[in-house]
Order: structure tokens, then sequence, then C-alpha cells
């Protein structure tokens, strides 16, 4: 049953002319869930499948400022009203997938600038309303303090590796 499920999802929720994972099969739009896909082991990181996606989702959801929105809400598809802010957790999931795919300076810059969004505690909202530039959704936010972990530890991750292949003869500190 998992592989014939498999087979489907990649069958029927890839779109070929956009080269990418799409929110519904056989649509034309992304949702920034689909940066879930490595998180559960659907495919690598590196994929071909998978950065094709994140071209796409760079191209449809990040705004101007850098953060990504979790999808169009102006297709209504959720039945919700048009205008959501960019949620953080989408943004610390891009970090996650530019850290495991050696995009360190992006993840870095997107890491520094979604960590700026914290208040005096370190504590993070839902969502951020860039054009107020303040907090916006519910806070504090859960999933947007897991996702941070989760984009910090790729990050430690891709930190160790580098240290390990970078031929130096001080030892790290």
């Amino acid at each position: 049953m998992r592989d014939r499920l498999r087979a489907e999802i990649l069958d029927r929720g890839f779109n070929t002319e956009l080269n990418s994972f799409t929110q519904t099969y056989g649509g034309r739009q992304v949702d920034a869930a689909l940066l879930a896909i490595p998180q559960v082991g659907f495919l690598a990181y590196d994929d071909e499948g998978m950065l094709s996606t994140v071209a796409q989702l760079e191209r449809e959801l990040l705004t101007d400022e850098g953060l990504l929105l979790r999808y169009r809400t102006e297709t209504g598809i959720d039945g919700l009203e048009p205008g959501e802010h960019p949620f953080l957790a989408c943004s610390f999931w891009l970090v996650e997938q530019y850290a495991r795919t050696n995009r360190r300076d992006d993840a870095g810059a997107l890491m520094d600038k979604l960590i700026g969004f914290s208040n005096e505690l370190g504590l993070l909202s839902e969502e951020f309303a860039l054009e107020e530039q303040r907090m916006a959704g519910n806070f504090p936010q859960a999933f947007s303090h897991l996702a941070l972990v989760r984009a910090a530890d790729a990050m430690h991750g891709v930190d160790r590796l580098s240290l390990a292949v970078t031929p130096s003869s001080q030892e790290p500190t």
C-alpha cells in the first residue's frame, strides 16, 4: 500500500510543466508545506524534484522581504479570506532546506532575519506582518519554535560537516 501511495503521489502530485510538486493533485499552485517532503523521508533534500519544487516555491511564495508565504490565499482553496501574513514556520522550513542542500549563505541570512523577529524573551509569533513590522497571529507559537529548532539543527549539521571536511592545522573550537 505504501509503495502504491508513493507512486500515486509522484505521478499525480508532481506537475511536470511546472517541474514541481503542487498543493493538490493536478494543481498548479505550490504550498510551503511541500518543504516537509524531505523532512518525513519521502524524498531526499537534494532530490531533483525537491530542488525544482524549492525553486518554484521561491518564485511564487517568497516575499520581497525574503519570507515564505504558506500558499497564495487568493485561490480560496481553504475558504479563508485572502491576505495571510507569512508564517514563520514556513521560512524556518526553508532555512532547513537551504542548510541541508549546502545553501549555507541563504540559510544563514534567512535565519538571522527570522531570529530578529523574536521579542526580548526570544519568543516568536505564528506570523509576521511585514508592512507593520510586527508579530501577528498566535503568540507565542509553538510551531514557529519547533521549526526554529529544526532549522538550527540543520545549520549545526552543516557547520559540523564543514568542520570535518575543511583541512586545518587547528582544532575547531
